[in-house]
């Protein structure tokens, strides 16, 4: 990076967050801090939440996914669509009729004081853990950029977030989330031209050669449980999470209960169920681009470069024979590539022998990377040895020119501001309400609970900078997020389901039925891990919901829940 990439990062960032803390200056109202002004359009409403999600994660991330496994994730997606259609006709018009400030109060509400705070307690754990990897995520890469320590990167975007979230509350994310999500579209808009620009063949040949390494299988129909993405755990596994993300986390809640009114709101979660899904596509198209890119390219032979070169000062000649011996395998599968592509157009690969060769000398390439992953491991028991995160930064530094870097660089900074900033903030305020105000100081007035709100948020804003400290991921920061979440979600929608439709359930059987599925959801999880029994993340987000809701009406059919519905 050169002087104008730092102008243009630096410019970018520092403007959004001041916009939000003078558009924010002045706000007494709990209310207004926690909800916003209540004035916000569709438009907005739309952009926000999609940019909650659309974290740091997503587009340092997300590309590298599906540079490494394809089009595959896109499945995690598929029920998106129908899960906010039902939250938009069911958990919307409950949560604006009642006027709540959390989602957890509806529950206090429809059963009683313990489940509210279990509610609570799920989301501030699950979510707490969720914004350290948020910080953690733009962080070790961009430490890739600058050239800081790890450390450093964390504590920098951290501190930068809790200031204007702190100060500014809900409001102050809402109207700086769509400049946001503007810098980051524009971004990847240009590193896409870039990307094709710079190919060495058309777009046809492009997805041909994705093709033939299998980039382009969008659509699983395994019954297999055990494969992580199929379209039946997407279709089943994630309209639970989805359901429980958008419909109870109240990192989403908090974004639509803002709108001007119910029509607002579900246009903006409307325009959600339209545009997710094509981002998301072409977000992982853009990774299986760069995989072609990088077949006549050659890349590191180990994204991550600093562990790379840190690793290497250990023992350079067996680094340096890796090195050399990844080059002319790359070399080989280049010229591979070339010959099919002109057999291919001239009708000589019918039996797909030319192919197979193809795929052949991709996968000694592979052989070499797992064997630097080694190499990188054995050199840093602590070294983190997926480097699929790095890919796209990687090209990025090599491939964009200088100004745009710094756009991109400022658009990972602003996914990262938006996501943690909405995180911090619903940790903050469902700390303040359902807790706090319930537990320690109830009925003060709103500018102490304003001051505490600020203070909370604060407070989960060092945790979660504690927890990316401390970091160490196994799975890349896609699914890391994703399986934390799952672990969770799954209970938490139970709870909710179960406060919709089950009116005969009262409080103390969904309370214990939550406990014993959010209890059998740890045993499967941590039991399974990491053995031939392990089975799809996404599938313990139905497990979790289907425990809960069976759970709840066992023991309440049972006469154990006796005490009165809100007792």
């Amino acid at each position: 990076m050169n002087l104008l990439d730092y102008l243009v990062l630096f410019g970018t960032m520092l403007g959004i967050a001041a916009y939000g803390l003078w558009r924010t200056r002045g706000q007494r109202g709990l209310s207004g801090y926690l909800k916003g002004s209540g004035k916000t359009g569709w438009a907005t409403i739309g952009l926000s939440v999609m940019a909650t999600q659309a974290s740091a994660i997503t587009f340092i991330s997300v590309p590298g996914q599906g540079y490494q496994d394809g089009l595959g994730f896109i499945q995690n997606y598929f029920a998106m669509p129908l899960a906010l259609i039902i939250i938009a006709a069911v958990f919307l018009p409950m949560y604006r009729r009642l006027n709540v400030y959390t989602a957890y109060e509806f529950l206090g509400q429809r059963f009683d004081a313990k489940t509210r705070l279990l509610g609570a307690g799920l989301f501030l754990l699950q979510r707490g853990l969720g914004a350290g990897i948020t910080i953690y995520a733009p962080a070790i890469v961009l430490s890739t950029v600058f050239g800081w320590p790890l450390g450093l990167t964390i504590i920098f975007s951290g501190l930068l977030v809790i200031l204007y979230t702190a100060i500014g509350g809900n409001e102050a994310v809402t109207v700086t989330q769509k400049y946001q999500i503007m810098v980051i579209f524009l971004g990847m808009a240009i590193a896409l031209v870039v990307l094709l620009r710079r190919m060495p063949v058309g777009f046809g040949d492009a997805l041909a050669v994705a093709g033939a390494f299998r980039k382009l299988d969008a659509v699983d129909y395994s019954t297999d449980i055990h494969r992580r993405y199929t379209v039946w755990s997407g279709m089943f596994g994630g309209l639970c999470l989805m359901l429980s993300y958008f419909g109870t986390d109240q990192s989403q809640v908090q974004r639509y209960i803002s709108g001007a009114s119910l029509r607002e709101s579900r246009l903006g979660l409307m325009f959600n169920a339209l545009c997710k899904i094509p981002m998301q596509f072409l977000i992982l198209l853009l990774g299986v681009l760069m995989f072609v890119f990088y077949q006549f390219e050659r890349p590191p032979v180990f994204f991550n470069q600093s562990s790379w070169k840190s690793a290497a000062a250990h023992n350079s000649a067996k680094f340096h024979t890796i090195e050399q011996r990844y080059a002319a395998s790359c070399q080989e599968t280049e010229e591979e590539i070339f010959f099919w592509l002109v057999s291919r157009e001239n009708g000589l690969d019918e039996d797909g022998q030319q192919r197979a060769k193809v795929v052949a000398a991709h996968e000694q390439s592979e052989t070499i990377r797992a064997e630097a992953r080694e190499a990188v491991q054995a050199a840093d028991v602590h070294a983190q040895t997926n480097d699929g995160d790095y890919v796209f930064i990687t090209f990025i530094l090599a491939q964009l020119p200088h100004g745009v870097i710094g756009l991109l660089v400022a658009a990972f900074f602003a996914a990262a501001l938006s996501s943690k900033a909405a995180e911090l903030s619903a940790l903050g305020s469902t700390t303040t309400v359902d807790i706090y105000s319930h537990l320690v100081k109830h009925g003060a007035g709103d500018a102490h609970y304003v001051k505490a709100s600020k203070w909370f948020t604060a407070m989960w804003g060092f945790v979660a900078l504690g927890f990316a400290l401390f970091a160490h991921l196994a799975e890349n920061l896609i699914q890391a997020v994703n399986i934390i979440g799952s672990v969770f979600y799954g209970v938490v929608l139970g709870l909710f389901l179960v406060a919709f439709f089950v009116k005969w359930v009262r409080g103390t059987a969904v309370f214990w039925g939550a406990v014993l599925a959010q209890a059998l959801v740890f045993s499967m999880y941590f039991g399974l891990k990491n053995t031939p029994h392990e089975i799809s993340y996404l599938w313990y987000n139905l497990i979790g919901c289907s425990a809960c809701i069976l759970f709840s009406v066992v023991i309440e059919a049972a006469g154990i829940g006796k005490k009165a519905v809100g007792g």
